[in-house]
């Protein structure tokens, strides 16, 4: 009996090791495909040189990450306290593709090629911030004084985040106020539970940053989350629907869920917490997104949202559902998707303000790429030849 225990015993550790070793093996092959040097140290350095044809965006950054002294690398992937600030200006160059970031080969980059920085500074605390986000919002026409907020995800490194966020504001042309919350990631495959146990420890910070920014100028505040990015920003907003909110809250706008690495089961409760939002939030979903495959394997077999999601069931909690399962990704693991619809965003938000109210079966490429429709729902839609289906529960 003693052996048989023993036997069996092993063999279930021999099996938890074949488990590890293969799950490290898929994280790898998967994400890691197609990468090259990754741009940590000096690919922040601001280039004197300027090309006439680059486009330059300015960059506010709120983060828990720590300040790094090498030069040209702001912020590594270690934890700081308290919230830290900074204000970037990135240029992204003339020969631009959508959905791609033309990544330096060597540090710091030529602005004919690549995307690189002009200017970059930190920011002395929370009144600096605010007193920059409130002077880029007067420059612009009331009606636009937007801030657009984005949170990374899972294995990003600072200068990663920072770039990826810049293509989605050009792609994008978006209004508004851009606004990076960048939390302490190791940009490390290995480091998975690091970058978990990071993003739990991010969620006041990044729920400061909101209400500073519901309590700023800006007239209406988007937020787009990426990847585990989507379980600091779930949580975040949790904690001020728990709190009893703020006063402020109106000015949310559009809530987007891009890859979402989170226990679908959790989801399921923190929407049941939440109920059903006033205004529909969004969420971007691939059913061959390889990295949230990964993720549920580490996780046990666990369904995450961005993968595993039942379309229609996440309609009735009030969302509407942007799948992308049949789009072509840039990327082997088919995890950064999100980013291609920025390139479509401008005609996609005019679909989407239209309101989704009621059903329409009989809607034809032409007038839902014009932005004209009333509503949508389990509709294939093609715009810009990127297809995709908008899927929204009945709405009163």
């Amino acid at each position: 009996m003693r052996l048989s225990l023993q036997v069996r015993s092993r063999a279930g550790v021999a099996g938890l090791a074949r488990r590890a070793c293969l799950g490290a093996v898929l994280a790898i092959s998967v994400l890691a495909a197609g990468c090259g040097s990754r741009p940590e140290e000096g690919f922040l350095a601001p280039v004197a040189e300027v090309d006439s044809g680059s486009t330059p965006h300015t960059l506010l950054v709120a983060t828990t990450r720590k300040r790094d002294n090498r030069p040209g690398t702001l912020f590594n992937g270690e934890r700081s306290t308290p919230l830290d600030f900074a204000k970037i200006v990135v240029s992204v160059p003339q020969k631009h593709a959508d959905g791609e970031v033309e990544w330096a080969s060597t540090a710091p980059g030529n602005p004919k090629t690549d995307f690189v920085v002009r200017q970059a500074g930190y920011l002395d605390g929370e009144m600096a911030f605010v007193s920059v986000l409130n002077a880029q919002l007067a420059a612009k026409p009331k009606g636009q004084r937007k801030v657009f907020l984005f949170i990374h995800g899972y294995n990003t490194m600072f200068a990663e985040g920072l770039y990826r966020f810049t293509q989605l504001v050009h792609d994008a042309k978006a209004p508004g106020v851009p606004v990076l919350f960048t939390w302490a990631s190791r940009g490390q495959l290995t480091q998975y539970v690091y970058d978990t146990n990071s993003a739990t420890v991010a969620r006041d910070d990044l729920e400061r940053t909101i209400r500073l920014l519901f309590a700023s100028n800006a007239e209406q505040v988007n937020i787009l989350a990426h990847s585990m990015g989507n379980w600091v920003t779930v949580e975040a907003l949790r904690q001020i629907r728990i709190s009893g909110g703020v006063p402020q809250i109106s000015k949310l706008g559009q809530l987007i869920l891009a890859a979402p690495d989170i226990d679908l089961d959790v989801f399921k409760s923190q929407m049941r917490r939440f109920g059903k939002p006033a205004k529909p939030f969004f969420i971007v979903l691939s059913k061959d997104d390889k990295a949230l495959g990964v993720s549920n394997f580490l996780a046990g077999g666990q369904g995450r949202l961005g993968a595993d999601s039942n379309p229609e069931e996440l309609a009735a909690l009030g969302a509407v559902v942007i799948d992308m399962t049949e789009v072509k990704g840039l990327d082997s693991s088919n995890h950064g998707k999100f980013a291609q619809l920025a390139a479509v965003a401008p005609r996609l938000t005019a679909v989407l303000e239209g309101g989704v109210t009621t059903q329409r079966s009989s809607l034809g490429a032409d007038e839902i790429a014009s932005g004209s429709l009333e509503s949508i729902i389990k509709l294939p839609v093609t715009i810009i030849g990127t297809p995709f289906r908008l899927i929204a529960g009945a709405r009163r």
